[in-house]
């Protein structure tokens, strides 16, 4: 359990480069599902078949992670970056990364900025963007550097994966690397009539892209999105601002973005509570001003498909590290394992 989802963890996978952790979905479903296929946009599709007339259901868990693309490279071999997917300008200063590189070998850097001693007083009291940051690779000049990476190379955080305390562990793109490893549990242990399709979507982060067109495929009767959301159980967070918390179980999405990303139907909602609760599997429920998951492109395809999400209660999401617990993660697959084998 643990090797797998360090694995997912440290993986790259930037939006649009999701090739690698496709390949770990298959290598771990070669054995489960009948069929296994990459579309044309580099969704992975799992296909579990069950019997003929019964309910189709779509797993959606993306692969891509936030992350850098090269954008411009100066006459001192110093990089210009553009943001891949939501992120923080303030996390960046000084986070180390890999460039992958497209002509050679993966590269370290470290994201430079100017420095505190020559800043002015106005200048400290406001947060540095982005575009005043650059990538130190170490080249001596724009033609050297030109020798070492291209323009359109993505960069990934690097980051530890730790085992902590209480069964929680701390990872780069646990959003949404955890989603992935649910998915593939449940196709592993679920017993059902119905054909489970376990999707690992591309482009998430940056426009819900692989979604749309692998929802539009295989026109499911049901569909799941699989990702996690903010956990409100550290300083800084009052309870009203972000109630779900970790350790208490899968958080089952009722509206998300204000109601501008999904509104899950009832029958859907009806689903999930109940398998929680005829089970006793922990759940939370949440209603969300904030983003949204593959599950809004999901059920406005074609003329709409009946979609819900789970998502794990995860600290720090869309950083170069995050934190969340097993404990929710084995209830997630728990609760979705049981509302698929009731249909």
């Amino acid at each position: 359990m643990m090797e797998l989802m360090k694995e997912l963890s440290l993986t790259p996978g930037v939006s649009g480069s999701e090739e690698k952790i496709a390949e770990i979905i298959t290598r771990e479903l070669k054995d489960v599902a009948d069929k296994i296929e990459t579309d044309s946009m580099g969704n992975i599709i799992a296909t579990k078949k069950g019997e003929k007339k019964a309910p189709t259901v779509m797993l959606a868990s993306h692969m891509d992670e936030i992350g850098l693309m090269v954008r411009y490279i100066d006459d001192n071999g110093f990089i210009k970056f553009s943001n891949i997917g939501g992120i923080n300008d303030q996390m960046l200063m000084n986070q180390t990364v890999t460039v992958h590189s497209s002509v050679g070998e993966p590269i370290v850097g470290v994201i430079g900025s100017k420095p505190p001693h020559v800043t002015t007083a106005e200048e400290r009291n406001k947060v540095v963007k982005a575009s005043d940051m650059f990538v130190d690779i170490g080249a001596k000049d724009k033609e050297e550097a030109e020798k070492m990476v291209r323009i359109g190379d993505k960069m990934t955080f690097n980051s530890l994966f730790v085992e902590y305390p209480n069964n929680l562990i701390m990872g780069k793109a646990l959003d949404n690397r955890v989603g992935c490893y649910v998915m593939m549990e449940v196709l592993k242990r679920v017993n059902t009539r119905a054909t489970v399709y376990g999707v690992g979507t591309v482009q998430e982060e940056v426009g819900l892209k692989g979604a749309k067109t692998s929802a539009f495929k295989l026109n499911p009767d049901l569909a799941i999105a699989l990702d996690v959301t903010l956990s409100g159980d550290h300083p800084g967070i009052k309870p009203e601002e972000a109630p779900v918390v970790m350790g208490k179980g899968p958080a089952i999405i009722l509206a998300d973005a204000s109601g501008r990303g999904i509104l899950t139907q009832q029958s859907v909602k009806d689903l999930l509570i109940n398998a929680g609760d005829e089970n006793e599997i922990p759940y939370q429920l949440e209603v969300s001003d904030g983003g949204t998951t593959d599950g809004t492109a999901i059920h406005l395809t074609r003329e709409g498909i009946p979609t819900g999400v789970l998502s794990v209660p995860t600290r720090y999401i869309h950083t170069p590290v995050s934190v969340c617990s097993m404990d929710d993660v084995e209830a997630t697959i728990e609760l979705i394992t049981e509302a698929i084998n009731k249909l």
